[in-house]
């Protein structure tokens, strides 16, 4: 972090953690694992925030007002959008992360790449489908955001918010990277653990495991 700099949101820091330190490039190369976890980390900052709660697998916003930062708010105005998931007590957790996810990280993808945080360029399939390659850029923001981790780990994942970004980052299968080695393994089984207790990972990790049963989802 630059002096002066903002502490990044939860959904930034799980994106920064999301990438190389070293190579520069994306831990996961195919699919939308980051994607959904931007979504649930935007709804783990607004049940941090005491914005939101969930009952019987819904999503419900406990503060309508919105908050500060626009993409937050984004999520708030979508969370409470009217029709049947209104009058059921608020969406589906699981089925609000995919629909909303894309969305999002294209949101918190641009945030860091107005900070210099991360490069985007388009680039073609195939040579004919575009899409937005990601990729670490001149503003080096992801060593202090694993330094930060790796701090939080050491301290057990005491707080809310460590929990919260530990439990996310392995719902999304970054916790090799962040935790590697055999002898690390036990590490990364309290994080895996630790999704159980959270609901937004959980939700996040659903449908993770749900791109993978159907073969992907690049």
């Amino acid at each position: 972090m630059t002096a002066g700099a903002p502490h990044p949101t939860l959904p930034e820091e799980l994106l920064l953690l999301c990438f190389d330190p070293v190579s520069g490039r994306k831990l996961m190369r195919t699919g939308h694992a980051s994607a959904y976890g931007v979504a649930g980390a935007v709804l783990a900052e607004l049940r941090l925030a005491g914005r939101v709660v969930e009952e019987r697998g819904r999503v419900q916003v406990t503060n309508p007002l919105p908050p500060d930062d626009p993409l937050l708010a984004t999520a708030v105005a979508s969370l409470q959008q009217p029709g049947q998931d209104a009058k059921r007590g608020g969406p589906r957790t699981a089925r609000w992360v995919r629909s909303a996810s894309r969305r999002l990280e294209e949101a918190c993808l641009a945030r860091l790449a107005e900070q210099g945080a991360l490069r985007m360029e388009t680039r073609r399939f195939l040579g004919l489908i575009p899409y937005q390659h990601s990729s670490l850029g001149p503003v080096n923001l992801t060593t202090a955001a694993r330094e930060r981790f790796e701090l939080a780990r050491r301290g057990g994942f005491a707080d809310p918010r460590a929990r919260a970004l530990a439990a996310l980052a392995s719902a999304i299968g970054i916790s090799g990277a962040l935790c590697p080695g055999w002898g690390r393994r036990t590490e990364r089984q309290a994080m895996r653990r630790l999704i159980r207790t959270d609901w937004a990972a959980r939700a996040v990790h659903k449908n993770v495991m749900s791109d993978s049963a159907d073969g992907g989802g690049g």
